[in-house]
């Protein structure tokens, strides 16, 4: 992704935004319907989509710099895109349970 841990952590926000919205206005039709054999087989192929999705938002320059012989680097742009991820987190879930969203 980039060397910047702020535009990660938004990138890894924006898409968990972007499945959430998808899912919500796509489901919305059928919320009547029963779950078919096929409702478990979606969810594994989301969580599998976004798994690889957040490694790479969170771990390919890590990686990358860690290749490179750059371990400080790389471990210090992880620990800030977790760091920043954990604290856009904590916002929602504070927005949240105050009842604000």
């Amino acid at each position: 992704m980039s060397k910047n841990p702020l535009i990660n952590a938004l990138s890894a926000s924006a898409y968990i935004i972007l499945v959430v919205s998808v899912m919500t206005f796509v489901t919305q039709p059928l919320r009547n319907k029963p779950d078919t054999f096929f409702a478990p087989i979606t969810v594994l192929f989301v969580l599998t989509l976004s798994v690889a999705v957040m490694a790479y938002l969170f771990f390919y320059q890590p990686l990358q710099l860690f290749i490179e012989g750059k371990k400080k680097e790389a471990v210090n742009l992880f620990v800030k895109t977790v760091g920043i991820f954990a604290a856009i987190t904590a916002v929602v879930l504070i927005l949240l349970f105050s009842g604000l969203i």
